[in-house]
């Protein structure tokens, strides 16, 4: 075991003022502490922050990491893990199987003493699915980020021991206890080590409001989720590392986390659960589920990567299937046709298009789009209606907060954009210097209000690990 003591200032000072509301997530999110050495959030506690967090615990037989990061800071994590302690990496334990947290063993396995991965038993169900979809993954992911060179990896690290409900894993005098429990995925793993009184969430808890709802990714776990927030409160840990974001010190202020988060989604469940049992119609469901104000507030549960409207629509598929209870919708007919006939009553499809440009100019965008899309659908080439159409989506994008909205958004702009000018969807969506910064692979979590200095969503990219365009070269993940 090499000797560590926490770093006084800097990271520890950011963090606390993070928390206090002072400061955003964006210089930990866009690499500003990811560098060649780890921090040391406690003794044998490292941690190596990045867009998605490492931790590193050294033990009196070797270390131990929790994660591995993904394929842009492997050489770099490698390097900070090799100068925090000598002692070979023994064993590397998957929270989960996104690929921003599997991919940063490579360099370890290169080592005299190869690590033996630990990850929940549907870890390798999930690397079989992720080949099987490559294509579509490379789809929705190019979308999502704006990265429309993005491929997605067919290779995996598969793990070396799997373990279903609970798996207790000794290491030079410190005890890791690997938890299952469904949330953001079916795979998912936390790490509780009781010597250091020190949490490993995983993406369980990743400062923003919870991943429970994506709308182009695999069935997610809202209820469930939140019992096992409820459980990890119940463990007493006074360091809370997360897989994104940064590390929360102090016992009262992990229970408080752990707490709110827990609360943010048994109150989406409850309503959403209640209008069901009404009878309600999805729709209904949707605009008649409230927020809790005060939960969304937090500068740990802001709605910047996924948003509540999303997880009551998981909540609905999860307990009620696909039928939204719209009768027209149980065998419809193709889109395109139904969108020819409301363009022909309408008089045109420019017509249509025309009155979605003046519900835009008067702020109803949710209306506008409806319109917008559907002019496009009954008249795909015509250069007025998707140029209007590019309008209103890159409006909406420009009005939304989390990284799944705004990503749909943005590339429903380049695609009307590329027909209105005859270019492409690359060509549109590189326009700008952010949308190169996406395209080039940077990572993307909402956005800082530039009048809110503290608020706590953030949008940039890890720079000095990037590597841009490669497989996996946003965080193509969740």
């Amino acid at each position: 075991m090499t000797e560590h003591n926490p770093d006084e200032l800097d990271y520890l000072t950011y963090i606390d003022r993070v928390w206090r509301g002072e400061e955003t997530l964006l210089p930990h999110l866009t690499g500003a502490f990811t560098s060649e050495e780890l921090v040391t959030v406690r003794e044998r506690v490292g941690f190596f922050p990045a867009f998605a967090n490492v931790a590193v615990f050294d033990t009196d037989a070797g270390l131990v990491l929790v994660d591995s990061g993904d394929v842009r800071t492997a050489d770099l994590l490698h390097t900070a893990v090799q100068a925090f302690s000598p002692d070979p990496v023994r064993a590397v334990v998957y929270t989960h199987g996104h690929v921003d947290h599997v991919f940063g063993v490579a360099p370890f396995d290169q080592e005299p003493v190869r690590p033996e991965v630990i990850a929940h038993e549907a870890v390798t169900a999930r690397f079989d699915r992720y080949v099987e979809t490559a294509g579509y993954n490379t789809w929705i992911n190019r979308r999502q980020f704006g990265v429309p060179s993005l491929n997605w990896p067919t290779e995996y690290r598969y793990p070396d021991t799997t373990y279903r409900d609970r798996l207790t894993v000794r290491h030079g005098g410190l005890t890791f206890e690997l938890f299952h429990a469904r949330g953001e995925t079916d795979d998912h793993t936390y790490v509780w080590v009781p010597e250091l009184k020190t949490l490993c969430t995983g993406d369980l808890f990743i400062w923003n409001s919870p991943n429970a709802g994506n709308p182009q990714k695999a069935q997610r776990y809202p209820e469930e989720w939140a019992r096992a927030l409820r459980a990890m409160a119940e463990l007493g840990a006074e360091v809370l590392l997360p897989g994104h974001g940064i590390p929360i010190v102090g016992a009262d202020r992990v229970a408080q986390a752990l707490d709110d988060t827990a609360s943010l989604l048994e109150s989406l469940c409850a309503q959403t659960r209640d209008l069901m049992n009404a009878g309600l119609r999805l729709d209904a469901v949707i605009h008649g589920v409230k927020v809790p104000a005060e939960l969304l507030a937090k500068p740990y549960l802001r709605p910047a990567y996924d948003e509540p409207e999303f997880v009551v629509r998981n909540l609905w598929r999860l307990w009620g299937g696909w039928y939204d209870q719209n009768p027209a919708h149980l065998k419809p007919a193709p889109e395109a046709a139904v969108a020819a006939e409301l363009a022909a009553a309408a008089g045109g499809a420019p017509v249509l298009a025309r009155r979605a440009s003046r519900l835009l100019a008067e702020g109803e965008l949710r209306i506008a789009s409806h319109l917008a899309e559907t002019a496009a659908l009954a008249a795909p080439e015509d250069v007025e209606v998707a140029r209007i159409r590019a309008e209103v989506y890159a409006t909406r994008a420009g009005h939304e907060t989390s990284t799944m909205a705004r990503g749909v958004f943005h590339w429903a702009a380049a695609e009307s954009a590329a027909v209105a000018a005859g270019t492409d969807v690359t060509t549109e969506l590189t326009r700008s210097a952010d949308g190169l910064a996406r395209a080039a692979g940077a990572i993307s979590v909402g956005v800082v209000d530039a009048t809110d200095g503290v608020s706590g969503a953030a949008s940039g990219g890890v720079s000095r690990a990037a590597s841009g365009g490669a497989s996996g070269g946003a965080d193509s993940c969740c």
